[in-house]
C-alpha cells in the first residue's frame, strides 16, 4: 500500500508521518525505515525504527532515490513499514514530474506486502493527479 500525507510547507507532514511511524511500532511484526534528508528528527523516532538520513548519500535524481529505497529495503525481508518525508526534495525534482517513481513505489510496496508513506509538500488540491488515488 502507498499512502500520500500531502500539505503545504509548515502545515504539520513531518509531525503526521513521525507520529505514524512511532505509532506502527506497537503493532508492527516486521521492521520499519524512516528515509529523510536530515538528521533533524532522528532523536523524535522510536529507536525501534530504522533511521536513514538520504542526505549523506549524495542521491541525485528519482531513479537514484528509487533505487536507494529498494536498497534499504533489501537489508531486511521482513520489512513491514517505509516512511518517506520529502521524495520529491530528496530527489532535487518537482513532483509533477515523477509519476513513474511513484508508479515504481505502488509496485514494489504490493510485491513486498510493504505499508508505504510519503509526503509530498503541496495542498490537497494542487496534488498531481497521478496521486490523487494515494491520498
Amino acid at each position: 500500500m502507498l499512502k500520500i500525507i500531502c500539505g503545504p510547507k509548515g502545515s504539520g507532514k513531518t509531525k503526521r508521518i513521525i507520529e505514524a511511524a512511532n505509532d506502527a511500532v506497537a503493532t508492527a511484526k516486521g521492521h520499519l525505515i524512516f528515509i529523510t534528508d536530515t538528521k533533524r528528527y532522528m532523536y523524535d523516532l522510536k529507536r525501534e525504527i530504522r533511521f536513514i538520513d538520504a542526505s549523506d548519500y549524495s542521491i541525485a535524481g528519482e531513479d537514484a532515490l528509487c533505487g536507494f529505497i529498494k536498497g534499504a529495503i533489501a537489508g531486511n525481508y521482513d520489512n513491514e513499514f517505509v516512511y518517506v518525508d520529502g521524495a520529491a526534495r530528496i530527489a532535487g525534482k518537482d513532483l509533477n514530474d515523477m509519476a513513474q517513481f511513484f508508479y515504481m513505489l505502488e509496485k514494489v510496496a504490493r510485491m513486498r506486502a510493504l505499508s508505504l508513506y510519503v509526503t509530498c509538500s503541496c495542498a490537497e488540491e494542487e496534488l498531481p493527479e497521478y496521486l490523487r488515488n494515494y491520498l
